[in-house]
Parts: C-alpha cells; sequence; structure tokens
C-alpha cells in the first residue's frame, strides 16, 4: 500500500479483534516511531508497550477518550522527556506509527485527556516527563475497516498561493490544475 493509499483510507479503530499482533509488525510500528524527525534531532520520546489486560484496564479509567482501551491487545504510551516542542515531536512520532500499523492491517486511535500524574506513576514516568498519548493498536473487528470516502475540505478551499486569500486551485478543478501564475 502506498504511503498516500494509507492517509486516504485509514481510520480511527476503537473495536478490536482478540488476536495478538504479532511482534514484528509492533517492531515496524515502535522502529517508525523512532525515525519520525524531531526538533534539533533530539528524539525525546520513550515509548512503553503495554500488553497485561489488566494495566490496560487501569490506564482506561484515566481518561474520558479511552474506554475502548481495554478493548486492544496492546497499545504504546507515548511521554516525552525535556523536549523542546514536545507535542509536534510526539506527534510526528505517532503518525509514523499509525501509518505503519495501517499498512499491516492493525488500526489504532490516538488517545489523550489523562489524568496525567495518576496516568505517569502508573507507567513509572518520571515526574517532569510528559504523557502525550496512549495508542491502542489491534486488528480492527469484521466490519470496522472499510473503504468509504473520507469528508475532508476540497483541496481548492484550503490551498493559497502566496498569502491567504489568493486561491491556488480552481474551484472544482483537481489538485493538478493550479490558477495561473508559476
Amino acid at each position: 500500500m502506498s504511503v498516500l493509499e494509507c492517509i486516504r483510507t485509514r481510520r480511527a479503530i476503537r473495536d478490536f479483534e482478540e488476536r495478538q499482533v504479532p511482534e514484528e509488525v509492533l517492531r515496524a510500528i515502535l522502529e517508525a516511531g523512532r525515525l519520525a524527525p524531531s526538533a534539533r534531532n533530539t528524539q525525546p520520546w520513550e515509548f512503553i508497550v503495554i500488553r497485561a489486560p489488566e494495566r490496560l484496564t487501569q490506564l482506561s479509567r484515566l481518561t474520558s477518550t479511552g474506554p475502548h482501551l481495554t478493548k486492544a491487545p496492546l497499545a504504546v504510551a507515548v511521554a516525552m522527556l525535556k523536549a523542546r516542542y514536545p507535542e509536534v515531536d510526539a506527534a510526528r512520532a505517532i503518525q509514523n506509527m499509525i501509518l505503519v500499523a495501517w499498512e499491516h492491517g492493525v488500526g489504532s486511535c490516538w488517545i489523550g485527556n489523562w489524568d496525567a500524574e495518576k496516568a505517569k506513576a502508573l507507567l513509572g514516568l518520571p515526574a517532569d516527563s510528559l504523557l502525550i498519548a496512549v495508542v491502542p493498536f489491534g486488528y480492527p473487528r469484521e466490519g470496522t475497516r472499510v473503504a468509504r470516502k473520507k469528508q475532508r475540505r476540497p483541496l481548492h478551499t484550503l490551498v493559497h498561493r502566496e498569502a491567504y486569500g489568493t486561491p491556488y486551485y480552481k474551484e472544482g478543478a483537481g489538485a493538478g490544475t493550479p490558477r495561473g501564475g508559476s
């Protein structure tokens, strides 16, 4: 699957099959996170792999947005240590992991909004660290990985030429038809 096809078809998955994600697929996911760019190449992330169902259940109780965490066969917590731009660097790593997972048929869904201190304590993170997200990974339950068209703004409404307000693309034209100019 091409990267663009991965981006085009990826969905947030919250319902997982019970089967485990093989170690080689998990390693590819983690490697994708490791290879992400970071400000000044600091690579400030730490990844914690969580497979224990009781730990996943404990974590799910520490956020209002992640009850589906208990259905996942595994999750990866992404924490930042002494990062200059922690949210940006973490987002780069997480997006890489999510896309490589999807390439392997593994779904995921970014979970945030943590009771940060309790979650960090549960994960053994240093007090000065920042927990950015916990991302559950697993094979989507039958029927959840559909190739329906995503609802997104048309390209011509969000791309500008040289400054905001000057459309780059003609309305109704495809991405390959720029409005006059070079």
